[in-house]
């Protein structure tokens, strides 16, 4: 981590302690016994990831094997009762990496590098389904070096401190789909028609809660953990992106999130659930379709608000892609939808659900007809600024993960949107401040009482919002 920021994150701490003595802190209307836990925050609470791996660590952590789960409280993630405000990223292909002994030191090299500028959740496909380096082969038929793979990542993320968002089947058709699982359906004999049937042809369903079953149940080779019991493991994702054309009324998907959340918190009641929606309005909520990218996002079958009320769902999950969504061409139009996109479901999630928003998928693709990495650069600016300024709300908005961070040598994986933090300097740069603004949210805000923070003279508000690197 740059020097700066290591002054920057040692120097709140000496200004807490200068105010406090000045005055009492205000968290949420009442007034708090600020010096103690100040100077108990410099000592006990603040966590370093200078390059080390330890940004995930918290108070009352001591050592790995007592690493607590994160949890949800109203419209934030805490682990130990501290906030958990999240910096994160994705990539997609570690298990399959892992699974070739020539290609799984990238799987540590990423980590590592993720580690280095404080990140601290990863999302990544815990499937790959009847294709090339298959983890399922057929129907509850695994491929045992793949799930060997898949330990090996769970493994090696606790290692660097980093948990992972571990994402059930996708929607599309790349590793499988729930394509694969519908030509396993007519290969068994099924009169099936349509990809969409997954979400209501009872063997499909079936499928893949035996999937899930086993996926969760499954014991760890590299650390004798089951995989429901691991804190490793942030939250599950019940598919990736999920759509159903085949009835826009969005009844169909309603059911099977309703079904399937109930089922998997049935076998792991410790770790959080969401969807892995794109956040699109529909029909229940007429008001709100103006946000939508477009008129066709109203007619994919997914409900935004309806989806995530469904019982067992833990926060609210949005994809952010104004260059897919709006045009590819660059313009100041996609910073503008950006905002007004997350600033409408941040309201949702305060308003209606109740719960933390996860932005967790956002980016912009190098192929895009005017990208340069300045404007990349500013995308990400604006999405951590966005979110900031609902943290030191004590608001909804609990974090972003960036589409998609990878390790030098893997280019021919890039669909665009890579991000090769050695050769993005000014990039990584602008990951590395959030970290530490967040990181510093999270240790001195130490809360005993309620949510929000507002400190005399705004003093959090110089350090989060500080530019200087």
């Amino acid at each position: 981590m740059d020097v700066a920021l290591k002054l920057l994150f040692s120097c709140v701490v000496v200004v807490f302690v200068v105010f406090v003595n000045d005055g009492p802190a205000v968290c949420g209307g009442e007034a708090m016994e600020p010096l103690e836990m100040v100077v108990d925050g410099a000592e006990n609470q603040c966590p370093s990831f200078s390059g080390s791996g330890n940004g995930g660590a918290y108070p009352g952590d001591t050592e790995d094997d007592a690493w607590p789960m994160v949890q949800k409280k109203g419209n934030q993630f805490v682990v130990n009762d501290h906030p958990f405000y999240v910096n994160g990223f994705n990539t997609y292909w570690l298990m399959v990496f892992a699974a070739d002994e020539s290609t799984r030191g990238k799987v540590s090299e990423v980590f590592q590098q993720a580690s280095a500028v404080g990140l601290t959740v990863c999302r990544t496909w815990a499937f790959n389904d009847g294709q090339w380096r298959a983890l399922q082969k057929s129907p509850s038929v695994y491929d045992e070096v793949v799930f060997k793979a898949l330990d090996f990542v769970v493994s090696e993320a606790k290692k660097y401190k980093i948990r992972l968002i571990l994402s059930l089947i996708n929607n599309w058709e790349a590793y499988g789909g729930k394509a694969q699982y519908v030509k396993w359906g007519k290969a068994a004999g099924l009169n099936l028609t349509s990809d969409d049937q997954f979400f209501s042809h009872p063997t499909l369903k079936s499928y893949y809660k035996a999937h899930v079953k086993n996926l969760l149940n499954r014991v760890n080779t590299f650390t004798n953990i089951t995989y429901k019991d691991d804190p490793t493991i942030f939250a599950w994702e019940l598919i990736n992106e999920p759509r159903c054309t085949l009835d826009p009324s969005g009844d169909t998907l309603q059911a099977w999130i309703e079904e399937m959340a109930v089922f998997v918190k049935s076998i792991d009641p410790k770790h959080l659930v969401e969807i892995g929606m794109e956040g699109f309005y529909g029909l229940s909520t007429p008001n709100k379709v103006q946000y939508n990218p477009n008129t066709y996002a109203q007619q994919v079958g997914t409900d935004f608000i309806r989806n995530h009320l469904a019982l067992g769902i833990d926060f609210a999950s949005v994809h952010i892609y104004a260059d897919s969504w709006i045009s590819p061409s660059i313009t100041d139009a996609h910073l503008q939808f950006t905002k007004s996109w997350m600033e409408a479901h941040i309201e949702d999630a305060e308003m209606y659900l109740g719960m933390p928003v996860l932005f967790s998928e956002f980016g912009v693709s190098a192929n895009d007809p005017g990208y340069n990495s300045s404007f990349r650069n500013t995308l990400i600016s604006l999405v951590y600024k966005t979110l900031l300024n609902s943290t030191k709300k004590g608001g909804a908005g609990a974090g972003s993960l960036l589409w998609q961070l990878f390790p030098e040598g893997t280019d021919y994986m890039d669909d665009g949107y890579a991000v090769v933090l050695s050769k993005s300097p000014s990039t990584s740069n602008i990951m590395s401040l959030h970290s530490t603004r967040l990181a510093i949210f999270n240790s001195v805000c130490s809360w005993h009482c309620r949510w929000g923070c507002k400190k005399k003279d705004n003093i959090l508000d110089a350090f989060l919002y500080h530019d200087d690197l």
